[in-house]
């Protein structure tokens, strides 16, 4: 079996596995989520004012400060959503786990053994500074 095979196995039971099928469904809700689109678009609509504003040569910080303030709101909004917070939850697992296997596989190319590396010790300075994410 060459490793493309092996790496399409992988995809496949990533995609039965349960973190991914919370993600799949939280992404699902949050773009179905009509009222969650509609600030979302508000954002993007409000940053690219923003950024109209700043850049230009007549620049009104008083638009510029409440510009921001609306910005921040919005931004509130969206990431206080139900939706939007299940959504972050679940990508935060699906994450862990693309980092472990990331972490495993970079473990087999430096020549350990596959079936007794300890990917939860890999790499761990202790910092939280250097990390990528924790295991």
């Amino acid at each position: 079996m060459d490793v493309i095979e092996q790496a399409r196995k992988l995809g496949a039971a990533i995609q039965q596995d349960e973190r991914f099928i919370r993600y799949a469904k939280a992404k699902l809700a949050n773009d179905s989520d009509e009222e969650l689109q509609k600030s979302i678009g508000e954002f993007n609509l409000i940053r690219m004012q923003l950024d109209n504003e700043i850049g230009s040569d007549n620049k009104d910080d008083e638009k510029v400060k409440e510009l921001n303030e609306k910005l921040r709101e919005v931004y509130s909004g969206i990431m206080s959503s139900k939706a939007m917070a299940e959504y972050n939850a679940a990508k935060a697992e699906v994450d862990r786990m693309v980092n472990d296997v990331n972490t495993l596989i970079s473990m087999c190319l430096e020549g350990a053994d596959p079936e007794t590396c300890d990917i939860s010790a890999a790499g761990c300075t202790g910092s939280c500074s250097t990390c990528g994410g924790c295991h």
